[in-house]
C-alpha cells in the first residue's frame, strides 16, 4: 500500500479504536448515524483524527474544475488556495509514467489520466537541460488531480489559477463524474512526488508532499472559506518544520466547528477546545507541561478567530506573548464574529455593516477605528509578528516558517475572507486578500526581535505594493491606477450602502484615511520615507512661508 492511500484509510493515531472509528464512521455515511449505541468517542468528547477523509461531498457540488493540462505551468496556486484539500499536484519522473498507468483498467481510463499530465519548464525542461550533469536527474511530467469527495464547487482554483487559464468550472454529470473519480484513484495509487523534485526554495513546493495533507478536507466549512486555506497552508509549514511535533489549542469559533462535526474531524494533528477565549491560557499550560517532560523541541499553536483574540480573549492573549514562552498564536482575522452569525468586533473597520453596528439612519455601520493586533503585538516584549495573507505565497510561507522556528512566543496574523460576512462570491477568498493588502486595509509586515538594534531594523514591510506610497499605484495598459481603501470597499457587500449613487459617503472615506494613518504610522515605524507624505509636508511648509 503506497503511502497516500495508507493516509487516507488509517487516519486514525494507534490509541484509538480504530475499528468502532470506522463503524460510526460508516453509520454516518449510510445516514444510520442516529441508531448508534452510547458511543465513548462522545462521552469523552473525541473525534477521530483525519476522519474527514472519509466525507463524501460529491453529492453536494453543482460544479466541479477541469483541468486543462497544456497551459499549466504548475505555479500551485490553485492546490494551495483551496479550501477543501480537494486539488493536488504530483510529479512523476518522465520514465516512469507509462508503469504507473499500468494498472489503471481500461485504455480509455489510461488517455484520460494521461490528459492530466504536461511537461512544464519547471519540473521537465528545467530537468531534462541538467540531466546530463552529476547529480542531475531526469525531467518529470507534471498533473493536477480533483478529489470529487471533498470538491464544494466554490471555484476558488480557478481564481488563483488566474490568467493561465488551466482550470475551469462545468457542470458535474452522471456521465462525467466517474472520470473524476477514476482519475483520483490513479492518483491515491501513485507514489507521491519524488523528494528531488521539490525545491526547498519554492516554499509552496512542499504541498507536492503527502506530508503537507495536515488538514484534509471533509470539514462543514462554507464554500470557498478563507480560513480553511489558510490553515491549509499553516499546518502544511508547521509539518515541515517539527514533523509531528506540535498540537493546537482552540479558541471556539468557525474553525472549532467545522472542525468537528461529528465524527469528522478534517485535522490530522492533536487539537483542544477549551473556553471560547481560552487557547492562549490553555496553550501555556502545555508549554509548560512539555517543558517539564523535556518536549522542548514541540511547538503548541494557540489558533483563534479575531472576536476570541482581540476582544474576549485579548488579556490571555497580551499574558501570553509577554511570557516568553515559546507559543505561537494564531489570529484568523475575518474583521467579525464569523461563528455566531456576524456581530462586528474590535477587528471592523470604520463603516463596516455588522450585527451590532447595522448601517441605519442613526448609525452608519461601525464607528469606532479598528484594533490592529499586529501592531500591539510588536509593542510586547520580543514577540515576533507575522501579518499575512494566504494568497501572498512567499510572504506567508517564509514568514511563518521564521516565526516557527522562533525560540519564543510569536503571532501570526492572517487575513481571511469570509464569504456570508464580507458579503462577497465563493470564488474569490485569494483575490480578496490580495485587495486587502494591496489596498493598505490589512498591510503585511514582519517584525523580527532579532532583526537589529532599533525598531526599524527589525519591523520589514517588503511584501506591500508601492511601499514609499500612500497608496498603490498599480501599473495598467492605460497607464497606472491608484488602488485605495475605497478600491476594495466597492467590492464588498459589507460596505456597499456607502456608495449610494456612486459616490462614497463621508463615514467610509473617514474609513479610508483611518487605514492611510495606519499605514503611515506603519511606514514611520519600519523606518520607510513616505514620498506622497513629504510632498505634502514640503508644500504646507510652502504655503505657510506665503502666508507669512
Amino acid at each position: 500500500m503506497s503511502q497516500r492511500a495508507k493516509i487516507y484509510s488509517e487516519p486514525t493515531p494507534e490509541w484509538y479504536d480504530v475499528k468502532r472509528a470506522r463503524e460510526i464512521i460508516n453509520a454516518y455515511n449510510s445516514g444510520s448515524g442516529s441508531g448508534q449505541p452510547a458511543d465513548l468517542f462522545v462521552g469523552v468528547s473525541a473525534v477521530p483524527a483525519g476522519s474527514g477523509s472519509y466525507r463524501d461531498f460529491s453529492y453536494i457540488a453543482p460544479d466541479l474544475p477541469e483541468f486543462d493540462a497544456e497551459s499549466c505551468v504548475a505555479c500551485m496556486e490553485c492546490v494551495q488556495n483551496c479550501p477543501d484539500s480537494s486539488i493536488w499536484g504530483l510529479v512523476v519522473p518522465g520514465s516512469r509514467l507509462d508503469g504507473t498507468l499500468s494498472s489503471v483498467d481500461t485504455e480509455e481510463n489510461k488517455a484520460l489520466i494521461r490528459r492530466q499530465f504536461v511537461q512544464t519548464t519547471k519540473f521537465w525542461k528545467t530537468y531534462e537541460k541538467k540531466k546530463g550533469e552529476a547529480g542531475g536527474i531526469e525531467g518529470g511530467w507534471f498533473g493536477i488531480f480533483v478529489d470529487p469527495t471533498k470538491c464544494k464547487g466554490c471555484g476558488e482554483c480557478v481564481t488563483a489559477c488566474g490568467d493561465h487559464k488551466s482550470l475551469k468550472m462545468i457542470k458535474k454529470t452522471r456521465d462525467n463524474l466517474p472520470d473524476y473519480f477514476a482519475i483520483w484513484d490513479y492518483y491515491k495509487k501513485t507514489p507521491e512526488t519524488p523528494r528531488e523534485y521539490i525545491n526547498p526554495k519554492l516554499k509552496v513546493d512542499i504541498m507536492l508532499k503527502d506530508s503537507a495533507n495536515q488538514y484534509v478536507g471533509g470539514a462543514g466549512s462554507c464554500m470557498g472559506c478563507g480560513e480553511t486555506s489558510a490553515l491549509r497552508q499553516l499546518l502544511a509549514i508547521t509539518h515541515e518544520v517539527y514533523g509531528t511535533k506540535y498540537g493546537i489549542t482552540a479558541n471556539t469559533g468557525c474553525n472549532t466547528v467545522y472542525g468537528s462535526t461529528y465524527p469528522y474531524n478534517p485535522f490530522r494533528v492533536p487539537w483542544v477546545n477549551s473556553l471560547f477565549e481560552n487557547c492562549s491560557t490553555v496553550a501555556m499550560g502545555i508549554r509548560a507541561h512539555w517543558d517539564q517532560i523535556g518536549r522542548k523541541d514541540h511547538v503548541v499553536l494557540a489558533l483563534g478567530g479575531d472576536g476570541s483574540m482581540l476582544d474576549i480573549g485579548f488579556q490571555s492573549l497580551s499574558r501570553m506573548l509577554a511570557s516568553g514562552m515559546n507559543i505561537k498564536a494564531v489570529c484568523v482575522d475575518t474583521q467579525v464574529y464569523s461563528n455566531t452569525g456576524g456581530q462586528a468586533s474590535t477587528a471592523s473597520f470604520i463603516g463596516q455593516e455588522a450585527k451590532m453596528a447595522v448601517h441605519g439612519s442613526v448609525m452608519a455601520g461601525k464607528l469606532e477605528r479598528r484594533k490592529e493586533l499586529g501592531n500591539i503585538a510588536v509593542m510586547h516584549p520580543n514577540v515576533f509578528v507575522v501579518q499575512t495573507a494566504g494568497p501572498m505565497t512567499s510572504h506567508f510561507y517564509k514568514g511563518v516558517e521564521q516565526a516557527l522556528r522562533y525560540q519564543g512566543p510569536a503571532l501570526i496574523n492572517i487575513y481571511t475572507t469570509c464569504q456570508p460576512e464580507h458579503q462577497v462570491a465563493d470564488d474569490v477568498s485569494c483575490s480578496q486578500a490580495l485587495l486587502a493588502v494591496e489596498s493598505r486595509a490589512f498591510p503585511v509586515f514582519v517584525h523580527n526581535p532579532e532583526g537589529g538594534p532599533t525598531l526599524a531594523s527589525r519591523l520589514s514591510l517588503q511584501g506591500n505594493p508601492s511601499v514609499k506610497r500612500d497608496w498603490h499605484h498599480r501599473k495598467t495598459k492605460d497607464g497606472e491606477e491608484v488602488v485605495d481603501f475605497l478600491t476594495f470597499a466597492r467590492t464588498e457587500g459589507r460596505f456597499s450602502k456607502h456608495f449610494k449613487g456612486g459616490k462614497p459617503s463621508a463615514v467610509i472615506q473617514a474609513s479610508a484615511q483611518e487605514r492611510l494613518d495606519n499605514w503611515r504610522l506603519l511606514q514611520e515605524l519600519a523606518g520607510v520615507t513616505n514620498v506622497d507624505r513629504e510632498a505634502e509636508w514640503e508644500g504646507q511648509q510652502s504655503k505657510q512661508k506665503g502666508a507669512a
